[in-house]
């Protein structure tokens, strides 16, 4: 494996931490005289980059042992400071703890355990047979890593979209370096501070920030590049590693319609519309459904169940639900909310909003 699935990016070409302007407030710290502000440019970058390098080459990460113990580490660290995720996690997207723990913090325990029982087996030579040309000949396909790799992450799942790629880099036997996204911070920061204290430094390195830390990284020759999110930003990665030949994942958002025929169970039908589109994320997931075809002698019924099912999931205001997620930001909510205003008079459900309760707008 070169790196396992999923991870995802939005990029604003504003410099505001949510992707729209701000002005600093009067009383900001002003640096003092001789303070420099630390910034992480392309020549930073260049250097992070042939650091990594330099150690990849040494051979150590190539290791069984090193694979192994920066895998286990992970798994310690996600055991020690579960809480201390979680807590980033709501703060940055309001997760309830149990959608948290299972959608991320469980999800990348698990992929960690896989690779550790896999990955003897994912290491090992495959035999291959030759022809008659070569003869006599023996040949296999042995599994090398590709060297140093970047992964940038997503808002929405931002730890596990940050760290399930960099399990498959590690168990690979590459170096990393990781990207999290901005639009979710107190979980980039958390990511950063935690990667910092329990893996390998000289292989593993996480660079917090906008728009100007990736392009700084995107100028950089990767030896691989892996990044989730929507087609805009995956034109910029990939013309970015074209100019260097540089092998890259997108995962691409699309669309999800779901087709609900009139001789379904329609009660678990909409259970499982609920679900999928609102108990996961507040919606804010790559395959929540975006609409539903149905016949119109049968989208009556349907929509009747779904008000139902809302209800009992949710409450009658979902704003005052405990068990559901919050949109990330200010600029996010009001695109959503420019969207509900546009078909106001055909809400049959729902519509309420409250964006004094983001965290952005406290």
């Amino acid at each position: 494996p070169i790196c396992s699935a999923g991870s995802g990016l939005s990029l604003s070409r504003t410099s505001s931490r949510y992707g729209c302007t701000y002005q600093l407030c009067c009383c900001a710290k002003l640096p003092s005289m001789g303070e420099e502000k630390q910034t992480f440019d392309e020549k930073k970058a260049a250097l992070m980059v042939m650091e990594l390098r330099d150690t990849f080459r040494s051979g150590k990460t190539k290791s069984y042992e090193w694979r192994v113990s920066q895998l286990k580490s992970l798994v310690k660290m996600i055991e020690e400071k579960e809480s201390e995720i979680l807590q980033a996690l709501y703060k940055d997207l309001s997760k309830p703890k149990l959608e948290a723990f299972i959608s991320e913090v469980h999800a990348v325990k698990s992929a960690s355990n896989l690779a550790l029982k896999e990955l003897k087996s994912w290491m090992k030579p495959e035999k291959v047979k030759t022809n008659m040309s070569t003869y006599p000949s023996s040949a296999e396909i042995l599994p090398e890593p590709l060297g140093v790799v970047l992964v940038i992450s997503a808002w929405n799942y931002p730890f596990l979209l940050s760290l399930d790629p960099v399990v498959g880099a590690i168990a690979a036997g590459n170096a990393v370096v990781l990207k999290p996204s901005e639009i979710s911070p107190a979980t980039s920061s958390t990511i950063a501070r935690l990667l910092a204290e329990y893996l390998d430094n000289s292989t593993i390195r996480v660079i917090e920030g906008a728009v100007p830390e990736t392009t700084a990284l995107l100028e950089q020759k990767w030896d691989k590049i892996f990044f989730t999110g929507g087609g805009r930003v995956g034109r910029i990665v990939m013309s970015a590693a074209a100019r260097h030949l540089t092998p890259v994942t997108l995962e691409l958002g699309g669309k999800n319609p779901v087709v609900v025929d009139s001789n379904v169970d329609v009660e678990v039908a909409a259970r499982r519309i609920v679900a999928g589109k609102w108990a996961a994320n507040c919606g804010q997931i790559c395959i929540g459904v975006d609409y539903i075809v149905t016949t119109k002698k049968f989208a009556p019924k349907l929509i009747d169940v779904l008000r139902n099912k809302i209800e009992e999931f949710f409450g009658k205001d979902p704003t005052e639900s405990s068990d559901q997620s919050r949109i990330v930001n200010s600029f996010h909510f009001r695109r959503l909310a420019n969207l509900l205003d546009e078909v106001s008079d055909k809400i049959v459900v729902g519509g309420q909003r409250d964006e004094s309760r983001l965290w952005d707008s406290l």
